[in-house]
């Protein structure tokens, strides 16, 4: 799907405040309101825009600490890895989840009420499947956080 400036536009806008009405939106991206919605229309059906979700205060909700978790393993059949994926998927303190490249074979972001968590969540992860090494490391202060994807 070629994008034209509108189409960026209308998804930088989208992902800064997906709240926002078709008529705001249409202001913002000089156009009427019903092609702006016909375009939405478009980007979804696309698939560009894979859904539209609330974004959380996790400190509002008593997540203070944000840790990120790296995994080493010597296992590397089909079937070890849908145990652990499945396995780590339905962790619910999973924000993010990632099959690395390099000395770190998994990366995991998690959120948490305190860095003591982490023990209780430790003993769920190696309870999942077998692992060489786990070892991790807590943010001190969120820098940047962004969900908005450069367009």
């Amino acid at each position: 799907m070629v994008l034209d400036e509108h189409d960026r536009r209308l998804l930088r806008l989208l992902q800064a405040d997906a709240e926002r009405t078709v008529q705001e939106l249409a202001d913002d991206v000089g156009l009427s309101a019903t092609p702006v919605a016909r375009r939405i229309r478009r980007l979804k059906e696309a698939g560009l825009i894979d859904r539209q979700v609330a974004v959380l205060n996790p400190e509002a909700l008593g997540l203070k600490a944000t840790l990120f978790i790296f995994v080493r393993t010597s296992h590397h059949s089909a079937e070890w890895l849908q145990t652990f994926s499945e396995g780590v998927r339905r962790l619910p303190e999973v924000l993010e989840f990632y099959r690395m490249s390099g000395e770190v074979d998994y990366l995991i972001k998690v959120s948490l009420p305190e860095i003591a968590d982490y023990d209780a969540f430790y003993k769920k992860l190696i309870a999942i499947a077998p692992l060489s090494d786990v070892s991790a490391s807590f943010a001190m202060e969120a820098i940047k956080n962004s969900t908005e994807l450069p367009v």
